[in-house]
């Protein structure tokens, strides 16, 4: 049985795989109308919101890109506080459609400095909108997401949030954190198949959305919206992705948010204490550690590409190594989803057999 442990795609539970078997229906029809109503309800509840919400065909990152261009419009000044990999993808889409980005960008593995935050906000009031990550999976860290939307609306400004990896995993009450757009993806906590993106969408987001002049077609929230009040998607939607989807909403409200995030906490501290057994080091902050993802630095002699290519062929282990400069650097730990302690000790019981065999030597 292979053993897949990487921020996503993300194991999908039996029930959930066998939902997608189901014979295609009309989209247009009220099935499909029905079953797109409930899970929309279902990922409010579990966004914590009474905003407005949206179903998206398409990857995460094409829900950052939505969340760009319904917002904002060409020359209009946003702060980037970057963590990683994923916040720069993120300010890249802004510079792409012609925002001009300030960037505040972090060393990798620690928060984003929410004092740096409101100083920014502070000398530059021209700014828009702040974009961040909450859970920045190439660094295995958890901004405190909270801190920061009180320092941007302190300043009124617009809080876009890439949620990606930690909305259904990690405790992110949207309209309590004054969350404008917040993003997530399918394929992460979700224990979904990757092709769906879920969009929450404030009052002021909306407002925005009336003066954002970026162009916008396959991404346009009015057309979502229009097409929602009839029961629909403006376009043609994975339809058995939303089966799956349906299912595992259930799964989630069943265990209950709150005893999900905890399981999650859980395995994570689970991850930490048995990496840390093995005299290997974390990469992040363990302070800002993520719930939904674990990275380790490699040190004394640690070959991490080695180490991953021997848990894949010999014990059916798959893991994740680094992302553009932390390639051969660090590797990590996906924990988010269908997923307990019991996964993690396997993991855990692997890689004590192999990092030997991959250079390393515990001090």
């Amino acid at each position: 049985m292979e053993h897949l442990r990487v921020p996503g795609p993300t194991p999908c539970p039996t029930d959930v795989l066998q939902s997608m078997t189901k014979q295609m229906i009309n989209h247009r029809g009220p099935e499909f109308g029905q079953i797109l109503n409930g899970i929309t309800a279902k990922l409010k509840q579990s966004f914590q919101t009474k905003n407005d919400l949206f179903l998206l065909t398409g990857s995460g990152t094409g829900g950052l890109e939505a969340a760009i261009v319904n917002t904002l419009s060409p020359g209009d000044k946003v702060l980037s506080a970057s963590i990683g990999v994923f916040g720069e993808r993120f300010a890249t889409i802004a510079e792409k459609f012609g925002a001009e980005v300030v960037p505040l960008r972090s060393e990798w593995g620690t928060a984003a400095d929410v004092d740096a935050v409101r100083q920014a906000l502070k000398t530059e009031p021209k700014i828009k909108a702040v974009l961040t990550t909450h859970n920045e999976t190439s660094t295995g860290v958890t901004n405190d997401l909270e801190a920061i939307s009180s320092a941007v609306k302190e300043f009124d400004k617009l809080l876009l949030v890439d949620a990606i990896s930690s909305l259904g995993s990690i405790n992110l009450p949207v309209d309590d954190w004054n969350v404008d757009i917040a993003i997530t993806g399918s394929q992460k906590g979700w224990m979904v198949p990757p092709g769906l993106a879920m969009v929450s969408v404030s009052q002021e987001a909306w407002q925005a959305h009336a003066n954002a002049t970026m162009p916008r077609f396959y991404w346009d929230f009015g057309k979502a919206k229009s097409y929602l009040e009839k029961g629909e998607t403006p376009w043609t939607p994975a339809i058995s992705v939303v089966f799956a989807l349906s299912v595992a909403l259930d799964m989630i409200l069943k265990e209950g948010l709150a005893n999900v995030f905890a399981r999650h906490a859980r395995v994570a501290q689970a991850a930490r204490d048995g990496i840390k057994s093995l005299g290997l080091s974390l990469f992040a902050e363990e302070s800002h550690a993520s719930n939904t993802v674990t990275a380790i630095a490699a040190s004394d002699g640690l070959d991490t590409k080695k180490m991953l290519k021997i848990l894949r062929e010999e014990h059916q282990v798959i893991l994740a190594g680094g992302q553009q400069k932390l390639d051969g650097k660090i590797f990590r730990i996906g924990h988010l989803g269908w997923v307990t302690e019991d996964d993690i000790e396997i993991v855990i019981s692997a890689l004590k057999k192999v990092l030997p065999q991959a250079g390393f030597r515990a001090r």
